[in-house]
């Protein structure tokens, strides 16, 4: 048995029992044999089940389904190994940051945040510090090309904080970048942009400029 095997054969039990939500402790009760498979042959970079690799495989609306329970408190650590476990695994890809040719690029890309996001999620502080500099360059990108997002510049401490809330909340496997680029164009709507003036501006009739209006008030100690 493979894993093209075990996939087909979950996503015929998960379609006859059509359960409101998915987990491991679902599988394990409900077809403990591909657990077992999953358990010892579908390993992430540091030694865990990958279920994210699972995960992408199931039927779209199974994807949705899925539950990954978290513990309730997570204690914050660094990790210098784990991270670099993730990029040398995916060194010949990390160019996708920086453009991306096709959709195996995006999806190579994808592989990449959600191996570092699952890591931020277990408390990695070094992880989610990767995260947010690859992410940064990506957002800043789209605030400049893509209307819905423009709202966001000049907003960057906001922006850093949205992108740690993808990064906690993130939960099934989909493409991650999606998931903060929709997370982003909702949440902006409502943010008023940022203004920007020049002192050299033309007001009023067009004889003045900014600068003409400006006080500047005499030092009541200058000589």
């Amino acid at each position: 048995m493979n894993l093209k095997d075990i996939i087909k054969e979950l996503n015929e039990i998960l379609n006859e029992k059509q359960p409101k939500k998915i987990s491991s402790s679902w599988i394990i009760q409900n077809y403990p044999r591909a657990y077992r498979y999953i358990h010892k042959n579908i390993r992430d970079e540091t030694g865990g089940i990958d279920w994210d690799k699972i995960t992408s495989l199931l039927e779209r609306d199974f994807q949705k389904r899925w539950i990954r329970y978290r513990k309730k408190i997570i204690k914050p650590y660094e990790n210098k190994k784990e991270v670099e476990l993730v990029l040398n695994k995916h060194k010949d890809k990390l160019y996708t940051f920086i453009t991306s040719l096709d959709d195996n690029d995006f999806t190579s890309r994808d592989k990449i945040l959600i191996a570092l996001v699952r890591l931020s999620q277990k408390g990695n502080v070094l992880a989610q510090q990767e995260l947010v500099g690859l992410l940064t360059y990506t957002v800043d990108d789209w605030i400049d090309r893509y209307y819905y997002l423009k709202k966001w510049k000049g907003y960057t401490d906001d922006v850093e904080d949205k992108i740690k809330g993808c990064i906690r909340c993130y939960r099934y496997t989909g493409s991650f970048l999606g998931y903060l680029y929709k997370t982003l164009e909702y949440s902006g709507r409502g943010i008023a942009p940022v203004q920007k003036f020049s002192l050299d501006d033309i007001v009023l009739d067009g004889a003045r400029t900014r600068i003409d209006y400006v006080v500047v008030e005499e030092d009541e100690f200058s000589v």
